[in-house]
């Protein structure tokens, strides 16, 4: 064990050493993988932050449930019952038709218009706060609702959630896209940097072989090179990706003051922070150990 961990603490140890010893090749690499990284990542942000506006705008969705005009008080009271009783509906509020008319004739100036009408129009309604639950649980309850007695109408706008959803969904298979064409990019990227470096080694590399080494030893200095390179690329992507989002949170600020809410754009989790660093490591490792083994193959 204490072998193993000398053998790849001296193998990280010359991947640093030529990552400073070749500074301007090193640094074009790491800043091509940042680069890359970040157009990929930044889409993933926006999608998130759409997502979460979606839920909480989905937490107080709002659902009208419209009574026949010959809706008795036994039916006002029966669909009161049965309301309390469904674990989706956070709360609800009963206006009467009575109740309706009189804020109507105060907020239009045309009571006596009203009046002159000799019966009241306007029908006994249901006012119910949803709970937190998804677009198509909504669209479900309407039609159960629908299928009340007495009930005529359930008014409910989820129209725009599902555009919201379409959105995300083509969001995510866009970033799915990218993502997977700039991680062929970023290992072909990785395979030309390892080339250069086995070139310049490339005597080294016969003699080691001369005197016994194996491919493993041989190719563990540049696996970490990848690796490393990677790593510090995805950092430097977090880090430019953490300006960008302040910038813009500073425009956002200001602009919803003038609307009097609040707009402000969350950067990646721990989680997905550490996903990201994982994933641009585990891509250099892999374009380096493609252009090893080839040249490898060739030596041999």
């Amino acid at each position: 064990m204490i072998n193993w961990l000398s053998q790849h603490g001296y193998a990280l140890s010359r991947a640093l050493k030529q990552l400073i010893a070749t500074p301007t090749t090193s640094l074009l690499s790491v800043i091509v993988f940042s680069i890359v990284l970040s157009f990929p990542a930044g889409i993933y942000i926006l999608l998130e932050n759409l997502q979460a506006v979606s839920d909480r705008t989905t937490e107080v969705q709002q659902m009208t449930l419209v009574l026949e005009t010959s809706a008795s008080q036994a039916d006002i009271e029966q669909i009161n019952n049965r309301l309390e009783q469904l674990t989706t509906v956070k709360g609800f509020q009963f206006i009467s038709k009575e109740i309706a008319l009189q804020e109507l004739e105060q907020e239009s100036g045309m009571a006596e218009v009203m009046h002159n009408l000799g019966q009241n129009p306007l029908p006994d309604v249901f006012v119910i706060d949803l709970g937190n639950i998804s677009v198509n649980e909504i669209e479900q309850m309407k039609t159960d609702l629908l299928n009340w007695p007495k009930v005529e109408h359930v008014l409910v706008d989820t129209d725009w959630a599902r555009k919201l959803n379409t959105v995300l969904m083509i969001g995510k298979l866009v970033v799915s896209v990218l993502a997977s064409l700039f991680a062929v990019t970023l290992v072909i990227v990785m395979f030309n940097t390892i080339r250069l470096q086995i070139l310049t080694c490339y005597d080294e590399i016969e003699l080691s072989k001369l005197i016994g080494a194996t491919d493993s030893y041989i190719q563990r200095p540049f696996l970490y090179f990848g690796a490393v390179q990677g790593m510090v690329g995805a950092t430097l992507a977090w880090l430019l990706l953490y300006f960008v989002i302040m910038e813009l949170n500073k425009i956002l600020f200001e602009l919803a003051q003038l609307y009097a809410t609040t707009l402000t754009i969350h950067h990646l989790s721990w989680r997905d922070s550490l996903i990201l660093l994982c994933l641009s490591g585990g891509l250099g490792w892999i374009g380096a150990r493609w252009s090893v083994a080839r040249h490898l193959a060739q030596v041999n």
